[in-house]
């Protein structure tokens, strides 16, 4: 019993999380509110039909106050007319309506109470519905502010995460470009050296590369020469010019 228990515990809390998932607070709200909306219609309804019934018993009351006034004045004829018999079964029907006077008087002044009664607690729900209609909306607009605030929030971290996996990438990047260059660098030192041969020169050995070193500075030198003679032979035209302005 206690291993079923706890699992009925375990599936209730779940089911407890998915409904609060999908649960707005702000059809809650409406729904609540449009419930005391229907209750505040009943109490309407209720003062409506208390006055209505009151309404309608005093109509009953004023035409009966007609026939009293009828029947009272049929006494007296009656009794100008020296007939007593019909005086007296007149104001015998007069007290049978005056004490049905007397009752709509007293379910009158009970249902004035009601009225009374009703009035007053729809004037203090009126006000409590609206109070809470208020207190609604006001909740409504700050979980819609808090919610439109969360999926920012949530665009946003998302944005950085995006931007830290671009960071990861650009650095990585970074790394392998220096260990690139360091490996070129470290590869031109090695050939220049001579340790590492070099595949699209040929087959050369290193009597070979000292001979195209002697014959790279062979070149140079000759050049070096020509330039020489050159400049001498240009010094040596702007003396004999000289000499010649001069005499």
């Amino acid at each position: 019993m206690g291993l079923f228990k706890r699992m009925e515990n375990v599936i209730e809390s779940k089911i407890n999380k998915v409904l609060n998932r999908m649960e707005d607070p702000r059809e809650t709200l409406d729904y609540s509110y449009e419930k005391q909306l229907e209750l505040l219609q009943n109490v309407k309804r209720g003062v409506a039909e208390v006055t209505s019934s009151k309404k309608r018993l005093q109509l009953q009351r004023a035409k009966l106050m007609l026939s009293i006034e009828k029947l009272e004045g049929q006494a007296k004829d009656s009794i100008v007319a020296n007939r007593e018999d019909l005086a007296r079964l007149a104001l015998e029907r007069k007290d049978a309506l005056v004490q049905q006077v007397d009752g709509i008087d007293r379910e009158v002044a009970e249902l004035e109470k009601q009225e009374e009664k009703l009035i007053t607690s729809e004037k203090r729900l009126s006000t409590k519905v609206e109070i809470f209609r208020t207190r609604k909306e006001s909740i409504k607009a700050e979980y819609s502010a808090a919610e439109a605030q969360v999926k920012i929030n949530e665009s946003v971290t998302g944005i950085s995460e995006e931007m830290a996996d671009v960071g990861l990438a650009l650095d990585r990047a970074e790394n392998k470009k220096e260990e690139m260059k360091a490996r070129a660098e470290a590869i031109d030192e090695l050939m220049e050296a001579g340790t590492l041969e070099d595949l699209t020169g040929g087959s050369k050995d290193d009597i070979d590369r000292e001979l195209s070193k002697i014959t790279k500075r062979s070149n140079v030198e000759s050049e070096l020469s020509m330039l020489k003679t050159e400049v001498g032979k240009g010094q040596t035209k702007t003396v004999e010019k000289r000499k010649d302005t001069e005499e």
